[in-house]
């Protein structure tokens, strides 16, 4: 695509209103994807605030696509369709990370994983757990929280300038620990996303997208974190490696 063609696209996408009923289909998978059992399609559209049987029509919908599926009961959770669609998430990331994960998760004993910048939040793409552990930390895909809150957030930030983390994400403070964490390759944060965890990140260049980060997550003990954080730094260059 020429680049007068791409500008001229962009503008386009930029005056387009966005489609309410796709909008309110995403938002009732966020919905289903948040609760912690399924949901009747009357909680669902109070939820959505839209009479039932426009809910209706869009689970209907989001149903012919398999990304959602209903109980006996007719309760409404999340399909396997989604699952596929997650696969196809960062694949590249998702493939040179996992090995690095694995690698530390059971080497160091720690739930490792791998978060995405995603607009004001960071989102965890991809976790591994330990193998042999009594007691484990999870980390789910899909957890999110602010992306200037805790290690991994700090390790994206710290892939760049204050100035550029202004233009890149106006409104959102930039963290002073991420010039530190630019001089040593890794950032920790404690007790931030929540009390009582620790957590060590290193930033990972994605060619032609966003920062990424890989971290680990553990109850606050005495640890070498210099070490643990050399490790991240290692793991993220050979992953970077992977998808030069």
């Amino acid at each position: 695509m020429s680049p007068s063609a791409a500008k001229s696209l962009q503008e386009t996408t930029a005056t387009v209103s966005p489609s309410q009923t796709l909008s309110r289909g995403i938002q009732a998978l966020e919905i289903l994807a948040a609760a912690e059992r399924p949901l009747t399609i009357a909680e669902l559209a109070g939820a959505l605030g839209v009479h039932r049987s426009v809910a209706y029509r869009i689970l209907r919908t989001l149903e012919d696509h398999s990304l959602l599926v209903r109980d006996d009961a007719g309760r409404v959770q999340p399909g396997p369709g989604l699952a596929v669609l997650a696969r196809g998430v960062s694949r590249d990331l998702q493939t040179a990370a996992l090995p690095e994960l694995t690698q530390l998760a059971n080497t160091l004993n720690m739930t490792a994983f791998v978060a995405v910048w995603d607009h004001q939040d960071c989102v965890t793409l991809v976790t591994v757990e330990p193998r042999h552990s009594a007691a484990t930390l999870a980390q789910h895909p899909g957890t999110r929280h602010p992306v200037n809150t805790g290690a991994p957030g700090i390790a994206i930030q710290s892939t760049m300038s204050e100035e550029d983390w202004a233009a890149r994400a106006p409104g959102l403070p930039y963290r002073p620990e991420a010039a530190e964490a630019r001089r040593l390759g890794y950032s920790a944060s404690h007790d931030e996303v929540i009390a009582g965890l620790s957590s060590l990140a290193a930033p990972i260049q994605v060619p032609g997208g966003r920062p990424a980060a890989i971290a680990v997550v553990y109850i606050r003990r005495e640890q070498d974190q210099a070490a643990v954080g050399e490790a991240l730094a290692a793991s993220a260059a050979r992953i970077e490696s992977q998808l030069a």
